[in-house]
Formats: C-alpha cells, sequence, structure tokens
C-alpha cells in the first residue's frame, strides 16, 4: 500500500501504522461488496490477507468486512478514481485515491499537482504496465523461482528485498497465482493489481531526487490517496 517509489524505513512505516490500517479498511470495505467470505472473493482474500500481514487487529478487520458487505445497516460510499500527470522534472506520476467526496479529493489533488502537472487520463499510464504483484518468501532453500513463476502461470520474476522473489502477472491471474505458489515452495507475503513504468526516469541530479520526493511525500501524505506510482528508477 501507499507510496511505490522507494521503500520506507522500519520507523517511518510504523509512525505511518494509523494511515496504513486506514487505507487497508477502506479497500476491505470495498472488496467486502462483492461479499463477506473471503474465500468466495478473491479480492478480499487478498485485502484480508494484506491486513493481517500488518498486523490489523481482529476486531476492525472483521467489523471492516461486516460494514463493506452492509451487515451493520451502513452504506458505503467510497469510490475508486485515478489521477495521472508529473512531478517536478517531468517524472510520469500515477495517484490512486478512494474518496467520499470527490469534488473534495480532486480539487485537493489539484492543488498538490501545483510543483508538477496534473494531466488527463492516459496523459501517462500508457508509459506503465498494469500488473498482478504477488511477493513471496521461499520456504526453503530448494524453491526455484523460475519454475514456481511457470508452473503458477506468472508473466515473469525479480528478485524482491529480504530474500523475497516478486511474481508479476496478468491482472486477471494475480489470485490463480498467488494461490498456486505454495505448491511450488514459496508463502505469498502480499499481493496486489498495480503500475510498474516501462521507461523510468533515471537522469535526475540528487537535489530534483529531492524535490521529487518532497513532491511524491506531500502527495502520499493525503488522506483520500491509497497508492502512488512513478516512473522512477530504483
Amino acid at each position: 500500500m501507499g507510496a511505490q517509489w522507494k521503500a520506507k524505513p522500519k520507523e517511518a512505516a510504523a509512525n505511518a501504522r494509523g494511515k496504513i490500517f486506514g487505507r487497508l479498511v477502506k479497500e476491505i470495505m470495498i472488496a467486502a461488496r462483492n461479499g463477506a467470505d473471503p474465500d468466495m472473493n478473491p479480492k478480499l482474500r487478498m485485502a484480508v490477507h494484506q491486513a493481517k500481514k500488518a498486523s490489523m487487529p481482529k476486531e476492525t478487520l472483521e467489523r471492516a468486512i461486516k460494514k463493506g458487505a452492509g451487515l451493520l445497516g451502513e452504506t458505503v460510499h467510497f469510490e475508486r478514481t485515478t489521477y495521472e500527470g508529473f512531478a517536478p522534472h517531468r517524472v510520469p506520476v500515477i495517484v490512486e485515491c478512494l474518496t467520499d467526496n470527490i469534488n473534495r479529493t480532486v480539487a485537493e489533488i489539484r492543488v498538490l499537482f501545483r510543483k508538477g502537472q496534473l494531466g488527463a487520463s492516459g496523459s501517462v499510464s500508457w508509459d506503465f504496465d498494469y500488473l498482478g504483484m504477488i511477493e513471496a518468501a521461499p520456504t526453503s532453500a530448494d524453491a526455484d523461482a523460475e519454475l514456481a513463476a511457470i508452473e503458477a502461470g506468472a508473466q515473469d520474476f525479480e528478485e524482491a528485498e529480504e530474500g523475497a522473489t516478486l511474481f508479476l502477472s496478468d491482472p486477471t491471474d494475480m489470485d490463480t497465482v498467488s494461490r498456486a505458489l505454495p505448491d511450488y515452495g514459496f508463502t505469498v507475503q502480499s499481493a496486489h493489481l498495480g503500475y510498474r513504468p516501462k521507461s523510468p526516469v533515471t537522469t535526475l541530479t540528487a537535489a530534483e531526487l529531492e524535490e521529487v520526493e518532497a513532491f511524491l511525500e506531500a502527495i502520499d501524505a493525503h488522506d483520500d490517496v491509497q497508492n502512488v506510482y512513478v516512473g522512477l528508477a530504483g
């Protein structure tokens, strides 16, 4: 969840725990619209998996499912909206939001983009691939990532942090790949749909990079923002 341009230090992630839970609760509520049983609802199953990985309290998780499914007599009005544009120095950015007030959100996102450039739909997404991203850790030294990718139906794979492997899939195959990987020696740690840049920017100076990161952090801090994807190397 959240910013995709760099791995935040563990201390910062801990400080942002409340925001992480808030984002996860929204995803769970949206997914639960299609049913409160994770076994019958792939999107909810993935959202629950992410929440458990983040150590969300059980009562918070269960309430989010019930509220999203309409079992508490409340109606969920969150809508998903995506904004595209450029950070400073023409770095492409895609921002995904969940909001209960689109007019408020778009007005506030426009203000945040004043140091960059807010574009129309499709203005930068053509330069990204939309993929299923499944991060999984080997359960033994014998686990073969290439074999697992082929057998599970992933399109590709690459090394991730702390010895894990990132398996890439077609968006429609993400749940199938996630469920198959344990049979080939991998434990799924996270799975989500997201954007990967085709040709990330690699020519920024240290000062320019600092300016871009400040812009991205301001975007990511907005309450309605769920994910930020950026065409930036590293």
